[in-house]
């Protein structure tokens, strides 16, 4: 691992599973190396998987099978930019529908309990509109929304 600077996710056990769930399902992602623990550890031994280098969408992670002390939360959350209505689709579908929890405004939480945000163009677009009330409008539409859908958003902004 070169870069400076990496996100290192903790997981109780599913590094490795959450890595190649990432890869085959975000585009710009890849499994990399993986690292054997030299010796044991409080939650496992000598040998077991102890972490697993990742990059999601061009972004560099590190996995580490740490164990149950630590769980993810909505305090770290990645958010994917789509471009149209069939990625959103897509990915959304691809973390809830493999025993994910859809929650609000485009986010969800993956079977690892990781949080992603869901984020189509067109709703950054629509909330930053320099008309403040179209901007609004759009902002109380996705309120309304688990998973967004960008007709209704753009309808919201037009008024």
């Amino acid at each position: 691992m070169s870069d400076k600077n990496t996100i290192c996710l903790w997981y109780d056990s599913g590094a490795l599973e959450a890595a190649q769930f990432y890869a085959k399902t975000f585009p710009n992602s890849a499994v990399g190396e993986l690292m054997y623990a030299p010796g044991d550890y409080p939650d496992s031994k000598k040998g077991a998987l102890l972490t697993v280098e990742f990059t999601v969408c061009g972004i560099r992670c590190v996995g580490i099978n740490g164990g149950p002390q630590f769980k993810h939360s909505e305090a770290f959350s990645f958010q994917i930019l789509t471009e149209d209505q069939a990625e959103t689709d897509r990915l959304w579908n691809a973390i809830v529908g493999n025993g994910g929890k859809e929650s609000e405004c485009g986010w969800c939480k993956d079977k690892c309990g990781l949080n992603w945000q869901i984020t189509p163009r067109a709703l950054l677009a629509a909330v930053k509109s320099p008309d403040p009330a179209a901007a609004k409008r759009a902002f109380e539409s996705m309120m309304t929304m688990k998973k967004i859908d960008i007709a209704k958003i753009e309808a919201a902004r037009r008024g």
